[in-house]
């Protein structure tokens, strides 16, 4: 089974239509014909449930989604999100090694705990010889997980 890890950019694009979305989507729903079971292993962060949210009230105050589709945005992903993906947990240590990543790379405070927290996912799975993608929009967040060693994906690079 693949498993991914989205940060927040990746998590909208479920939701709202935007470019690379139709991807994301695919990734997320991806299921066996007859089980019916799923296909990818979707992980997102604890955190990102308020920073999804947050960039859907964003996106109405911008115009550019209507408060409807908005609402609408938001109710799916919270009733969604505890039963759609697996979440990532924030410790201390991942605090620290969030700011570490910050004096590497040129990254903003939750994006270098997002990436912290895919790092430590990764980790986990390699002890499994398994190994997740990084998917985000955010071209730094996105060097700087290549440059961790992480697989990572844009989905923009998959628009239609």
């Amino acid at each position: 089974m693949p498993f991914y890890y989205l940060d927040s950019s990746a998590v909208v694009k479920r939701y709202v239509n935007e470019s690379g979305s139709a991807w994301v989507r695919d990734i997320c729903v991806a299921h066996e014909g007859e089980t019916k079971a799923k296909l990818n292993s979707i992980t997102i962060a604890e955190i990102a449930v308020a920073e999804v949210a947050s960039a859907f009230a964003i996106l109405v105050r911008r115009r550019v989604v209507s408060k409807a589709d908005g609402d609408d945005a938001y109710r799916r992903f919270i009733g969604e999100f505890r039963s759609e993906y697996t979440l990532a947990y924030l410790t201390s240590a991942l605090i620290l090694a969030a700011a570490e990543l910050t004096q590497r790379h040129p990254l903003k405070a939750y994006d270098a705990v997002q990436l912290a927290l895919a790092l430590n996912a990764n980790k986990a799975l390699q002890e499994e010889k398994l190994s997740l993608t990084f998917v985000t929009s955010d071209k730094t967040l996105l060097q700087a997980a290549q440059a961790e060693g992480l697989a990572a994906e844009n989905p923009q690079d998959h628009a239609d």
